[in-house]
């Protein structure tokens, strides 16, 4: 469905937004958490998924899948 569900799509998003740093100042949250979520692959929280989805130029679904 999505080109970027085989890959990492979090790592993508904050790769798009400029790196890990870029990304956890403009989401108000630290490092140490946008780390996570690449390694983990998913972001759980809606608000922020949707935040990096939005900065990313992706769909939600892409960063946030249903499991």
């Amino acid at each position: 469905m999505f080109p970027y569900l085989q890959e990492n799509a979090v790592k993508i998003a904050v790769q798009r937004i400029g790196g890990v740093t870029k990304t956890s100042n403009l989401l108000g949250v630290s490092n140490g958490a946008v780390h996570s979520w690449v390694k983990k692959r998913r972001v759980t929280n809606i608000d922020y998924a949707s935040r990096l989805a939005e900065l990313a130029r992706m769909k939600v679904e892409e960063i946030r899948p249903c499991r």
